[in-house]
């Protein structure tokens, strides 16, 4: 299969027209398993790429003061049903560049995938960085996910970061962040994730507020079912005047599904303030009987309730 084959197929696993992405305004990288398919680069962006026996290595810098209109675009992805992607990333955001990343991470016939994401961000002051991840997996849950990332944060930088699984069964799951904020960063961390049959999801992001008035909010919502299981440590430790934190986590469990959540706040300045909020529970009553009402099935009410929870 050719290259751009191997891109299509890629971009269509995730239900993305290839005609929205390969355009010439947009920055993108599609990398599968080991080998980079394709790549288009913009004006501020410089991308370095090594590839190895078992993913590559990855070096993406935003150039100072450097602007997107529209995201920039990547695709991490196997088709195989058996295999290792290994990816290495280092991203740059220099000085007042702004940028919002939407990656994709595809997986759809996995039966015995592993994908392990090392990444290590630093945002230069005044820099302002999103990256949405949107993750589709096999039907059968043979997938390993394990992203781990440390950010850091220069004064007034601004990070947001998203993850959702919009497609297939979780499998295993270990997702790990650890980000340092310097004084009037802004930190958003939110994943939303729905388990089932034996899935494993393992969450813990933590975020140390270093900087005078930083600030970071750490959201968390799971939806299982059957046997799955969920254990959620979310931390943010504020050392700084006036620093401000959040940390909020929903899980709903159904059937044999068992969830845990560790909200962990730190505060070692008297100036600041962090809170916590963990839920853990099954579905709303009232909701199920309003939708049972309305003709559903007690499955198709719970799907609802989930969809709702998780947009």
């Amino acid at each position: 299969m050719s290259d751009a084959e191997l891109v299509q197929r890629l971009l269509e696993s995730v239900g993305i027209k290839p005609s929205h992405v390969l355009s010439d305004d947009v920055a993108r990288l599609e990398v599968h398993q080991n080998h980079v398919v394709g790549a288009h680069l913009l004006p501020g962006l410089e991308v370095d790429t090594t590839e190895r026996d078992d993913g590559i290595e990855a070096h993406l810098r935003l150039l100072p003061g450097a602007r997107f209109e529209r995201p920039i675009h990547l695709c991490f992805g196997m088709l195989p049903e058996k295999g290792l992607q290994h990816i290495v990333l280092e991203i740059d955001v220099e000085e007042d560049a702004s940028a919002q990343v939407l990656a994709h991470c595809t997986f759809p016939n996995a039966v015995e995938v592993k994908h392990r994401m090392d990444a290590r961000i630093r945002i230069a002051p005044g820099a302002n960085y999103s990256y949405y991840e949107r993750h589709v997996h096999g039907p059968g849950g043979g997938v390993e996910v394990i992203p781990h990332a440390t950010v850091e944060l220069g004064e007034g930088a601004r990070f947001k970061t998203e993850f959702d699984l919009i497609k297939g069964r979780v499998g295993e799951m270990d997702i790990a962040y650890d980000a340092v904020g310097q004084a009037h960063s802004v930190l958003e961390m939110l994943a939303r994730v729905s388990g089932s049959g034996t899935d494993k999801i393992r969450i813990h992001e933590k975020a140390r507020l270093a900087g005078e008035a930083a600030r970071a909010v750490l959201t968390t919502t799971i939806a299982l079912r059957d046997d799955a299981r969920a254990e959620v440590f979310n931390t943010i430790i504020a050392d700084a005047p006036r620093a401000r934190g959040h940390v909020d986590c929903k899980e709903i469990v159904q059937g044999r599904a068992v969830a845990k959540a560790v909200p962990i706040v730190e505060v070692n300045d008297p100036t600041a303030h962090v809170t916590h909020e963990a839920a853990i529970g099954s579905v709303d009553s009232k909701q199920l009987q309003t939708l049972l009402s309305r003709g559903l099935t007690e499955d198709e009410a719970v799907d609802l309730i989930i969809e709702g929870m998780l947009s």
